[in-house]
């Protein structure tokens, strides 16, 4: 089909939408952005006709390389390490996939471009087909990996996990409050733009070289449709920045979708990239060097600066407290150790760190081993049944960190600790940001302006809270996180699956401590206790730390 035919058709498309003069719309979905209905065009100019034979293309190509990969045993040379951590990344991708989908409806009737709600369309089947062909890969996994406990049972299991649950907020930002701060800035401009360049680019690179060539092929074939969906975030953002009531708006939102998408996104890709590869030579790149290449670089400084020229104001701040997290203060690293020190809550097999491990990482950021060494150290002596409990109850110097209300990732970089007090009850924030994100932007009322459209961050958010008390057996027996007979626990803190006297048990976790909140014990302070925890806390750390003695 030629060119032209393609933008004939494009153009004829746009004959189909009216405004219909017989009745007053309702709103369907409510945006506090307003826009003049500037001729602003969609760059790709897409239509379905071309669209589907390139996709189906695609698909071919990803099926294709899934018998490949079967026929050609594959699963024997993946990395067990790499492959446990896939348990979590595909049971929590496919929810982001989907909710973009439902994402885009909310912007067909308050971005008012008949033009651009063709693109929109089309990025909904595309999100449709992410999800599919990532759950078809997760079944493959399951069917034809060596231990499919986790796989098999992850749709359910990522909603209730202790990890799962960030995810799961993330990816229902997309589709909740404003339309445009949530299907639009948040979605488009920042986690499309920006982080799937480590999600969809970085992460293929690793999973390859751990013998896993499946996971590229597949996200690849997600990456190569993102250009459509950053272009309909651009051309938005462009139609909204012509009004300049929306200039307000933009700042806000802006600031809210880059702290949510670091914290959240770089807490998972970077822990999957760190620690769940057995990659160790010395010139591949760290996730920070990914980061600083593929964010840092091309999406900051390639894409958002120049656009300080329509009057966008860019969160510069943000964004280099965002590298000064993963560089200076160790953020993926606090992440990956409190990952590890909950496996117990999780629904796979986490491996300890080996002294080849301990090498990588200090050769990649100098001064690792004094501070996160000795805990994993610790984590390998722990990690087989021996009269001990799990690590999280050891005296390894590891202060269990109070979640973050917000982003839901814990207080992990202990001096960035804040907290405030919200409808009656005390809340801990990770950061200044994630406690600006809670008590001023996610209001009804914003610098002085209406926002009703804005919501509020609300429900059962601190997973655990949600089982305080609880006897460590039945938390684990209540997620289901239990293997056929009904004892042995899915989850472990090693890759031993040879001997049946390694494998920990809910026998083993009857004898535990009840779990405890500490958000829970938080509110439970006199406001004076209170003050006087939070400041110690805030003392503690790197790697989880008590403060010290005489602090």
């Amino acid at each position: 089909m030629s060119r032209q035919s393609v933008a004939k058709a494009h153009q004829k498309i746009q004959e189909l939408a009216w405004d219909p003069l017989y009745h007053e719309p309702v709103s369907q979905y409510g945006t506090d952005y307003t826009f003049q209905k500037a001729q602003k065009k969609d760059p790709l100019k897409q239509v379905l006709r071309s669209y589907f034979p390139m996709q189906e293309e695609k698909d071919h190509r990803v099926y294709g390389a899934s018998d490949g990969a079967i026929r050609g045993n594959m699963f024997r040379q993946v990395q067990e390490r790499w492959m446990e951590w896939q348990k979590l990344f595909l049971s929590i991708i496919p929810l982001p996939e989907i909710s973009a989908a439902r994402a885009m409806p909310l912007l067909f009737r308050t971005v008012p471009n008949p033009e651009l709600h063709n693109g929109q369309a089309i990025q909904m089947i595309d999100e449709v087909r992410h999800s599919t062909i990532q759950q078809n890969l997760k079944r493959l996994y399951m069917n034809n990996y060596i231990d499919p406990g986790g796989f098999n049972s992850s749709l359910r299991d990522f909603q209730n996990d202790y990890c799962g649950t960030i995810g799961r907020q993330f990816a229902e930002g997309f589709i909740t409050g404003d339309a445009i701060t949530a299907a639009s800035i948040y979605l488009t401009i920042v986690a499309e733009t920006a982080f799937t360049n480590t999600l969809f680019v970085a992460m293929p690179a690793e999973a390859a070289a751990n013998g896993d060539y499946l996971l590229p092929t597949v996200f690849h074939s997600v990456q190569s449709d993102e250009s459509r969906h950053i272009s309909n975030g651009y051309a938005t953002l462009l139609m909204a920045l012509a009004d300049e009531s929306n200039h307000q708006l933009l700042q806000r939102d802006l600031r809210y979708a880059w702290w949510n998408n670091h914290r959240v996104v770089d807490a998972a890709i970077g822990t999957f990239i760190e620690y769940g590869t057995k990659d160790r030579r010395k010139d591949r790149e760290s996730y920070a060097e990914m980061w600083r290449r593929w964010i840092y670089d091309d999406y900051y400084r390639s894409y958002l600066v120049p656009l300080e020229k329509y009057g966008l104001v860019i969160p510069h701040d943000l964004i280099e407290e965002a590298w000064n997290q993963i560089w200076n203060k160790g953020y993926v690293h606090e992440v990956a150790q409190f990952f590890a020190t909950g496996w117990l809550a999780n629904y796979w097999r986490i491996d300890p760190m080996t002294d080849k491990d301990f090498e990588w990482f200090e050769y990649k950021y100098p001064g690792w081993y004094d501070r996160y060494g000795k805990w994993w150290e610790n984590y390998n002596r722990l990690s087989t049944p021996n009269g001990h409990n799990p690590i999280v109850f050891e005296d390894v110097d590891y202060q269990y960190p109070n979640r973050c209300w917000t982003c839901m990732v814990p207080c992990l970089v202990r001096e960035d600790m804040v907290y405030a007090e919200v409808d009656g009850v005390v809340r801990t924030y990770c950061h200044e940001e994630c406690r600006w994100t809670d008590v001023e932007a996610f209001r009804p009322t914003y610098q002085g302006r209406e926002t009703p459209n804005m919501g509020q961050l609300i429900g059962h958010r601190e997973w655990e809270t949600l089982y305080h008390g609880w006897n460590w057996a039945d938390v684990v027996s209540d997620m289901g996180y239990v293997r056929d007979d009904g004892n042995t626990m899915v989850a472990q803190p090693h890759l031993n699956l040879g001997d049946q006297k390694k494998m920990w048990t809910l026998d083993h976790m009857r004898r535990c401590p009840p779990l405890q909140s500490p958000n829970v014990l938080f509110n439970e302070m006199s406001p004076e206790e209170r003050e006087a925890y939070a400041a110690k806390y805030r003392q503690g750390g790197p790697a989880g730390r008590y403060a010290p003695a005489d602090a």
